[in-house]
C-alpha cells in the first residue's frame, strides 16, 4: 500500500482506452439526448418532406461514320465522353428541352428545368444517363425524356453543321481550280501544247479529289446515338426510407451524443477515473464502497448480517492494519474534502468496529466540534472507557463525552462524541486531546479521529501533527482533480501522509429521505431549517455561524442548555 503510485507507460494504452470509453458512458443523458435528437430529425426528413421522383434514361453515344460495318472501325472514334457529358447539362439542351416541354403543356423556365438534372456516365463506357427527379412520376418522366432527346437533337445538328461546313469550305477550293479548268481548255483548242494539255490533267485529278471529299462527307451517317432505355414514370418515390432514415439518425445522433460527452468530459472538473484519483491524491484507492439500502437504517454496518458493506469495512480495515506505516502509529484521521460529513462519519464509525472485531482497543474521537451527531446516532452506552482514554479532567470534554459503542457480535469500542464550543482550534490543541491521541500509540490500541472536511476548514490541519496518518473519504463523481492535489499540499506542509482513499457511493435518494426523517424526529424540524429560517429573517444565529464555510478561527457561541454539552465547562472553553 505504501509503494510509490506507478506512473502510466504504453502497454497501458488499452486500459486507458477502456477508462475513457467508460468515462463518456458517464453521461448517459447526454447520450440519450444525442440519439433522441438524431431520431428527431430524421423522422423529420422522413415524414416531413415532401415525396420526390427519379425517372432514369440511358443514351448511347457514337460518333459520325461512312460505313459502321467496315473492319477496324471504332465507336468512340472523337468522342470525349467528359465533353460530351457537359454538353447533356448546357443549356442549349435546357432551351430544346423546354421548347418540347412547352408544346406538352409543361411550361418551365430553363434554369428550373436544369436543376432536377443529373447526368451520369457509367465507367468505361460510352452511356449518358440522364436522370430526373421531379414531384411528380409522370413530370420526371416526360422531363427525363425531353432532355435526353433534347441532347440527342442538339448533338445531330452540331454534326451536321460540322459537315455543312466542311463541304462549304471544299467547295470554295473547287470553285477556282473548275474557272482555271476552263480557261486552260479554251487555250488548248485555240493554240494547242503539250504544257498546257499536262496543266490541265493536274487541275481535272485535283478537282476530282475534292469532289470525292464532298460526296464522302455526304454520305457519313450522322446519327448522334440510341435512347437505349426509354424513361419510364417511377412507382416509388426516391430516397431511403423511413425505417432506414430512423437508423442513420440513430447512428448520427449516437455519434453526436459522444461527441457531446468528450466534450463534457474535457471540461469537467471531477475525478474522472480511479486512476486518475490515485494520480491527482498521491495514494492507492484502499477501497470502494458498495451501496445498500440498509444503509438508511443504520449508521453501523458492522454487525450486520449478509452485508456487503461491512465486509468491504473489514478488508480495508485488515489493509489498513499490515500497512507499515499505520502499525507503527495506529493513530487514523478520517476526513472529506468539502462538503457533509456524512461519508467520512460512517467511514470512521465502521473502521472503529472492524478494529474492534479483531480485538483491539478503539478509541473514536469526533473532532468534529461544529456539528457533532454521533451521539445521537449511534446506541450509546455510558461507561468509563478505557483509562488511557480518560486522563485526569473528569468534567471537561473530551473526558466526560465518552461512551460505549456495541457492536452487535463483535464486541465494543469507546466512543468520544464532540460537542459544540465556542473555541474549536484551541480545544482540539488543548492537553486532554492531545494527551488522548499521545496516549494511543499504546500496543493493542487504535484510536480514529473523525475531522470535518479539510478544505472547508483548518480543525483536521490542526490535527494532522498528532495524527500523521490520513484516510480521505470521497465520494465518486462529486470530488475535483484540484481538491485533491490541494489536499496532498497540505498534509504534506503539516507533517502528515495519505495512507490511501475511500471511495464511499454517497447516499441515494430514499436514503438522503430516511435520514432528512429521522433528523425532523431529534429535532422537530429538517436539519438546516432552524439556521435557514433565521438567516431568511435576519435573525441571528444563536451559534454564531454565518454560513461561510472558510470560517474558522471566529469565536462560537455555546449552543446551551440540557444534553447540548452546552454552557463553558469545556477545557477550551475555560481558558
Amino acid at each position: 500500500m505504501t509503494h510509490p503510485i506507478r506512473a502510466l507507460d504504453d502497454q497501458d494504452e488499452p486500459a486507458l482506452l477502456r477508462d475513457q470509453f467508460r468515462q463518456l458512458l458517464r453521461y448517459r443523458t447526454l447520450l440519450v439526448i444525442g440519439v433522441l435528437v438524431g431520431l428527431l430529425g430524421s423522422a423529420w426528413l422522413g415524414l416531413g418532406g415532401e415525396d420526390t421522383y427519379a425517372a432514369t434514361g440511358e443514351v448511347s453515344v457514337r460518333s459520325a461514320t461512312s460505313d459502321p460495318f467496315a473492319a477496324g472501325a471504332s465507336a468512340d472514334k472523337g468522342i470525349n465522353i467528359g465533353s460530351e457529358r457537359q454538353t447533356a447539362v448546357s443549356d442549349a439542351v435546357g432551351t430544346v428541352a423546354a421548347g418540347t416541354l412547352t408544346k406538352l403543356g409543361d411550361t418551365v423556365e430553363v434554369g428550373e428545368l436544369l436543376s432536377g438534372l443529373q447526368v451520369t456516365n457509367p465507367p468505361n463506357t460510352l452511356v449518358l444517363k440522364f436522370s430526373y427527379t421531379a414531384r411528380t412520376p409522370e413530370q420526371a418522366r416526360t422531363r427525363a425524356e425531353a432532355l435526353a432527346e433534347a441532347y440527342l437533337e442538339i448533338r445531330r445538328e452540331r454534326t451536321e453543321d460540322s459537315i455543312d461546313n466542311m463541304i462549304d469550305g471544299y467547295r470554295a477550293q473547287l470553285k477556282p481550280l473548275t474557272e482555271q479548268r476552263d480557261r486552260l481548255a479554251a487555250q488548248e483548242t485555240g493554240t494547242g501544247g503539250d504544257d498546257v494539255t499536262s496543266a490541265r490533267a493536274n487541275l481535272i485529278v485535283a478537282i476530282s479529289a475534292l469532289n470525292q471529299k464532298i460526296s464522302e462527307l455526304r454520305a457519313l451517317d450522322t446519327t448522334p446515338g440510341y435512347l437505349n432505355k426509354k424513361p419510364v414514370a417511377p412507382t416509388h418515390p426516391t430516397g431511403a426510407g423511413l425505417p432506414l432514415l430512423l437508423g442513420l439518425g440513430a447512428v448520427v445522433g449516437l455519434a453526436l451524443g459522444l461527441l457531446m460527452s468528450w466534450v463534457r468530459l474535457v471540461f469537467d472538473p471531477a475525478v474522472r477515473s480511479t486512476r486518475e484519483l490515485v494520480r491527482s491524491l498521491g495514494a492507492p484507492l484502499l477501497g470502494t464502497l458498495p451501496r445498500e439500502r440498509a444503509a438508511a437504517r443504520t449508521l453501523l454496518a458492522i454487525g450486520r448480517p449478509g452485508s456487503r458493506l461491512a465486509e468491504e469495512y473489514r478488508a480495508v480495515a485488515f489493509r489498513l492494519a499490515y500497512d507499515t506505516s499505520f502499525a507503527e502509529r495506529r493513530r487514523l484521521l478520517v476526513t472529506t474534502p468539502r462538503g457533509d460529513n456524512d461519508t467520512a462519519k460512517a467511514a470512521a464509525v465502521n473502521l472503529a468496529a472492524a478494529f474492534a472485531e479483531m480485538g483491539r482497543d478503539v478509541l473514536l474521537v469526533e473532532a468534529d466540534l461544529r456539528t457533532p451527531s454521533l451521539a445521537g446516532e449511534l446506541a450509546t452506552a455510558p461507561g468509563p472507557g478505557p483509562r488511557w482514554a480518560t486522563g485526569q479532567e473528569n468534567h471537561n470534554w473530551p473526558a466526560d463525552s465518552r461512551a460505549n459503542v456495541d457492536v452487535p457480535g463483535s464486541g465494543a469500542f469507546t466512543l468520544v462524541a464532540g460537542r459544540r464550543t465556542d473555541n474549536v482550534p484551541r480545544a482540539l490543541t488543548s492537553t486532554p486531546v492531545t494527551r488522548i491521541l499521545a496516549e494511543g500509540g499504546r500496543p493493542g490500541a487504535v484510536v480514529i479521529v473523525l475531522a470535518p472536511p479539510v478544505l472547508s476548514y483548518a480543525d483536521a490541519v490542526a490535527l494532522v501533527d498528532r495524527v500523521e496518518d490520513v484516510v480521505v473519504v470521497c465520494r465518486p463523481r462529486e470530488v475535483h482533480r484540484s481538491d485533491l492535489e490541494r489536499i496532498r499540499e497540505i498534509i504534506g506542509a503539516a507533517g502528515g501522509s495519505v495512507l490511501g482513499t475511500l471511495l464511499h457511493p454517497g447516499y441515494g435518494r430514499p436514503v438522503r429521505r430516511a435520514r432528512g426523517k429521522a433528523a425532523v424526529r431529534r429535532t422537530g424540524q429538517p436539519a438546516g431549517q432552524d439556521h435557514a429560517d433565521r438567516r431568511r429573517y435576519g435573525e441571528p444565529d444563536p451559534s454564531g455561524r454565518t454560513g461561510d464555510p472558510a470560517e474558522t478561527m471566529g469565536l462560537r457561541a455555546l449552543d446551551g442548555g440540557p444534553g447540548r454539552g452546552g454552557g463553558r465547562n469545556s477545557a477550551a472553553g475555560r481558558r
